[in-house]
């Protein structure tokens, strides 16, 4: 990945020293209104400034995906654990109980399926229709270096600017496709790119790497994304490394759905992000709870 700047090594991110954020918990956020920071609070634990979002919104590209075929009878149950959901309108409407008060994240970008170019995608999802669904935050993909990456980003622009008129916050997800490096700098390229142009929240992969300086370098809060399935006590050290490292919460699906007990997963990472319980009392933990959960005692 090309960096315009060659005095890379020169550079002081300050790792060790917090931004602050006068008058607000939230990384970032002190200047915002009052209806964009209290939906930030519903995503955002106040008391520890973290949260824990299951993420479902997988089918919107690549159909009934492995754990999701049904929502109703698979994740509805896991739902009450999480923090906030991540998911798309029409799981919205179709399963998801009216009654559940957790936010939402709502994803507003579509087109492509896994057969075509992922970045080519559009705006899917009117605001007017966001705020019918009383969401919480919106949510689109960012594709830096891909094919479609001026689209992308004056997708982000204008949601950005759609949800600053009615103050609702947008997360911008930093995809990365198939010729993009997975690095520490490209993803802080990535989600300065995407805080400088407005969005309230970035979701980005975890790097082993200099992933202190991607999140010491975005201005906004950063949410770690899952990613692909991995063994338990590796998703719980994933989680646990990127929350040392700065990150302000994590989205997972895979890692959770997928799991042999989605629900004790679910719980040991909540431990892991609200608690910083070590990877291995995590583990302890999961390995217990599952027990349980395949006896059901839970």
């Amino acid at each position: 990945m090309a960096d315009a700047d060659s005095a890379n090594e020169a550079k002081r991110f300050y790792e060790d020293v917090p931004t602050e954020t006068p008058g607000f918990f939230l990384k970032g956020a002190g200047s915002l209104d009052w209806g964009m920071k209290n939906r930030l609070s519903r995503i955002f634990n106040p008391q520890t400034g973290k949260t824990v979002m299951l993420a479902i919104d997988h089918g919107y590209f690549q159909g009934p995906t492995t754990g999701l075929e049904r929502i109703d009878l698979t994740i509805v149950p896991l739902m009450p654990y999480a923090d906030a959901l991540m998911l798309t309108r029409g799981i919205l409407r179709t399963t998801v109980p009216a009654s559940l008060t957790k936010p939402i994240v709502m994803r507003c970008s579509g087109g492509p399926s896994i057969l075509k170019e992922l970045s080519d995608e559009h705006l899917a999802v009117d605001i007017e229709d966001a705020i019918r669904m009383n969401v919480s935050a919106i949510t689109l993909q960012v594709f830096i270096g891909g094919q479609f990456e001026s689209r992308s980003v004056q997708n982000m622009t204008r949601l950005v600017d759609m949800g600053m008129r009615y103050g609702i916050p947008t997360m911008a997800v930093t995809a990365v496709g198939k010729e993009m490096v997975r690095d520490a700098r490209y993803f802080r390229l990535a989600c300065r790119i995407c805080a400088e142009l407005g969005a309230q929240i970035v979701k980005t992969y975890y790097v082993d790497k200099g992933f202190e300086t991607v999140t010491a370098s975005c201005p906004v809060p950063i949410v770690m994304a899952g990613g692909k399935k991995l063994p338990e006590l590796d998703a719980l050290t994933m989680a646990y490394n990127a929350i040392q490292e700065g990150a302000a919460g994590v989205d997972m699906g895979r890692n959770i759905f997928q799991s042999d007990a989605p629900k004790a997963m679910m719980k040991a990472v909540r431990k892991v992000v609200h608690e910083d319980m070590k990877p291995a009392d995590a583990y302890e933990l999961y390995q217990d709870l599952k027990k349980e959960e395949i006896t059901g005692q839970d």
